[in-house]
């Protein structure tokens, strides 16, 4: 006996990387309803960031993040220049600031080209300070290929072009819980103004932060194959008066983030974070006394930051699946090959550089559809 589903597919989640893995699908011909707990595209983790396109420098040789980010950044500047959406490719300056940091630099040039990152120059302290006057370093790593990039812009895109291809997109209904049924298909139950029931043949878990969740609450599926869920929020200070650089500036990486970066926004306006912060809950709220630590850190490559200069601007959540004081997961695209179960995929810890990598990962997540076999 044949069963007919409510829906084909059903993309849970709609940020970045749900929005392009609907495309992608609704583009092969599938029928693909977007399923958003919140009340528009891009509410959570896909609007809270510092909007930069990533080169692809960070990340360790070989890993998903590397390969995506390398192959994303290419997709996602052709699908701007197609689309029409806004982007600068202003470039960045990796600096060091201390004698101990110069070395740093020769291993991100190392680990970059090693991830397909190939454009990558080192300049002196002199040859910075000459390109950007305000800037204090010993050296620097030149990054041409990384940009900005309007990211609710992008997504506007991509809704359009799933739209474009029959999908649709449905807000104010959160997924509560469902089950993988015995014949084949997805039975989903949802909240909202009236709580839903329906039938699904794919499922795609692009939920951001409450992936694991999600996961978990969906049954059917192996639960040693979920991983945890660890909050890791980054507060971003905006700067009164004009930008005193041109290009994206960066420190030295830890093993949470980046550190705290100057960036751009599309119109020129310049700011400061993330930092780290780990959590135990989903909380935006901004603590503006942060801001002094952030005085401290800017004034290592920035001397003549002004007191006073910067303003609480707000917060985003790193969506972890390993605790602080691990090195970074890659991200995880969990498929059949993976669980066993067809048309299902969980995207877990998609954090950066996943607004950079989400055409990319649209492509693999439905590449990870297609194989029905555990390995």
């Amino acid at each position: 006996m044949t069963h007919v589903a409510d829906i084909d597919c059903a993309v849970l989640g709609a940020g970045v990387v749900g929005l392009a893995m609907a495309r992608k699908l609704a583009m092969s011909g599938r029928d693909v309803m977007v399923i958003e707990a919140g009340p528009s595209i891009g509410t959570g983790v896909s609007s809270r960031n510092s909007e930069v396109i990533h080169a692809g420098i960070y990340y360790p040789p070989g890993s998903l993040k590397a390969r995506l980010c390398v192959q994303g950044k290419q997709l996602l500047y052709d699908y701007c220049d197609e689309h029409k959406v806004p982007y600068q490719r202003l470039g960045k300056f990796i600096v060091a600031t201390t004698p101990e940091q110069l070395g740093k630099l020769d291993q991100i040039a190392t680990q970059a080209s090693l991830c397909g990152v190939n454009d990558l120059y080192r300049i002196t302290g002199q040859e910075a300070r000459r390109l950007e006057p305000s800037l204090q370093c010993l050296a620097a790593l030149v990054s041409p290929s990384t940009g900005i990039i309007d990211s609710h812009a992008l997504m506007l895109a991509l809704q359009g072009d799933a739209e474009h291809h029959g999908a649709s997109c449905i807000f104010h209904t959160p997924f509560i819980g469902g089950q993988v049924e015995d014949n084949g298909l997805f039975s989903l139950k949802f909240g909202g103004t009236e709580a839903i029931t329906l039938t699904a043949n794919c499922v795609v878990n692009a939920t951001g932060l409450s992936a694991p969740a999600v996961a978990r609450a969906l049954q059917g599926q192996p639960n040693h194959l979920i991983p945890n869920t660890y909050y890791c929020k980054g507060s971003y200070f905006s700067l009164s008066g004009s930008a005193p650089f041109s290009r994206l500036i960066y420190p030295m990486p830890d093993n949470a983030g980046l550190g705290v970066h100057l960036t751009l926004d599309i119109g020129g306006r310049a700011k400061f974070g993330p930092d780290t912060e780990w959590i135990d809950s989903e909380d935006y709220h901004l603590d503006p006394s942060r801001a002094a630590s952030f005085y401290t850190a800017i004034r290592h490559y920035w001397p003549q930051l002004p007191d006073h200069a910067l303003n609480p601007d707000y917060t985003g959540i790193r969506p972890k699946i390993v605790p602080a004081g691990h090195p970074a997961a890659d991200f995880i695209l969990a498929g059949p090959a993976t669980h066993g179960i067809p048309q299902l995929v969980n995207l877990f810890g998609i954090e950066s550089p996943g607004l950079t990598a989400c055409l990319a990962i649209a492509d693999a997540a439905y590449a990870a559809l297609a194989q029905t076999e555990m390995v």
